[in-house]
């Protein structure tokens, strides 16, 4: 039976309802602008994604592996959105996706300055058709300096940022993060700017041009990096996660496999030690502070790994789940989707799509103990190109403007 078949099953809902009302243009492709208005999306917007005429979102094409024809990657990223296609090489589609601007709260786009201007879908021209627009851009190097027009995608924005240069072993290459790390987090970026301007807009009535820079954006996601070796001249090196400012706090090996295991304080330093049966060690002179353990790291950390390979994994980790000390195991992606209390808080689920049963993961955060989001699944790329931008809201403001916009062929009919 496969993995899908066995998640448990969500339908469709309300969802919740925070942003509900707020009516998001979403003219971003591939990961980093998509994950923003989902999160967007999650909280109740109403978030309307505007795909290329031919081929749509570019992680469409992004596969294998496929679902019923559908890339997985793209599903990750767009479940509670509508999709249209618009043609914006053409100036009726460009005038169309101006219109929609004047009927919406926020616009997202993943163009650089140049391209907006092209397009005409610009800070300067949006906001002379709707003041209250809060006009959003996400790029690799931010809308304006010497690298402004310079194509970018996560793995490029990794590796200027430092976080490439820090992960993996000290013998071995660079890694990157095994996850769009750069990308997913100038979304969540993306997510609490919009938020923030539109809680000022509430006051002042005006919206607001936010840019987000996807290098800018990882280079503070490496501030707890960086801030240290401002302030000590000390460079920081690639060690496989053996260098934390913490003295232990790393991956060791037990009698059949690897866990994590953090002792972040003075009290965890010491649980452990009574934990595993050996009081003395830690109190023995020179092991007070974590700064004098950071002293005494490689011979703490040869005596810890001869101990936890005695035990196995689970022996360790319900030992020092009694004890409160944080441990834990390193999961796979196949192992973490059958974790049962994930599970349980609805963290991994299926849903109906257009051809069947669609995975998703959850929003992750509760409010008053519910986190369910799920309004509608992901648009399918046949229900996108065959949907008329009549149906982008109920009853939009600019619908008379936009009865009078007749494309040059029906070819390019958005």
């Amino acid at each position: 039976m496969s993995t899908l078949k066995t998640l448990p099953y969500q339908a469709t809902g309300d969802g919740l309802s925070y942003l509900k009302g707020v009516r998001v243009l979403d003219f971003t492709t591939s990961v980093a602008g998509p994950y923003g208005t989902l999160l967007l999306a999650d909280l109740g917007a109403e978030v309307v994604k505007v795909e290329k005429k031919r081929g749509g979102d570019d992680t469409r094409a992004w596969g294998p592996p496929f679902l019923d024809g559908e890339s997985l990657w793209y599903l990750s990223m767009n479940r509670n959105k509508r999709s249209i296609t618009i043609d914006l090489a053409q100036p009726e589609g460009q005038a169309l996706a101006r219109e929609l601007a004047k009927a919406a709260d926020v616009v997202v786009l993943n163009a650089t300055q140049r391209v907006q201007k092209k397009l005409g879908l610009d800070h300067a021209a949006l906001k002379a058709l709707n003041p209250r627009l809060i006009h959003v851009s996400v790029t690799g190097f931010g809308l304006q300096g010497p690298r402004a027009d310079l194509p970018c995608y996560d793995l490029i924005a990794e590796g200027y940022s430092g976080v490439m240069h820090l992960t993996g072993e000290a013998d071995r290459p660079p890694q990157k993060v095994g996850t769009p790390a750069a990308d997913l987090l100038a979304g969540q970026d993306i997510a609490l700017a919009t938020l923030a301007a539109l809680l000022e807009r509430g006051r002042t009535g005006v919206g607001r041009q936010i840019d987000v820079s996807m290098v800018a954006t990882m280079a503070r996601f490496m501030s707890p990096r960086i801030v240290p070796y401002l302030g000590s001249g000390e460079t920081p090196c690639r060690s496989g996660g053996t260098d934390s400012v913490i003295s232990i706090y790393q991956v060791f090996d037990t009698a059949d496999h690897p866990i994590t295991l953090g002792l972040g304080n003075d009290a965890i330093w010491q649980r452990f030690w009574d934990a595993v049966g050996r009081p003395g060690f830690g109190r023995q002179p020179g092991f007070e502070t974590n700064a004098l353990r950071r002293q005494a790291r490689p011979a703490i950390v040869r005596a810890i790994a001869e101990l936890l390979a005695t035990q196995t994994r689970a022996h360790w980790l319900a030992l020092f789940a009694q004890h409160r000390i944080p441990s834990g195991p390193i999961n796979g992606i196949d192992q973490l989707v059958e974790d049962a209390p994930l599970r349980e808080e609805g963290m991994f689920f299926a849903t109906e799509g257009p051809r069947g049963l669609v995975p998703q993961v959850g929003l992750g955060i509760r409010f008053d103990g519910e986190s369910a989001v799920l309004r509608h699944p992901p648009p399918s790329w046949d229900k996108t190109r065959s949907r008329s931008w009549r149906t982008c809201w109920p009853c939009p403001p600019s619908a008379s403007r936009l009865s009078s916009i007749q494309p040059s062929s029906k070819k390019e009919t958005p």
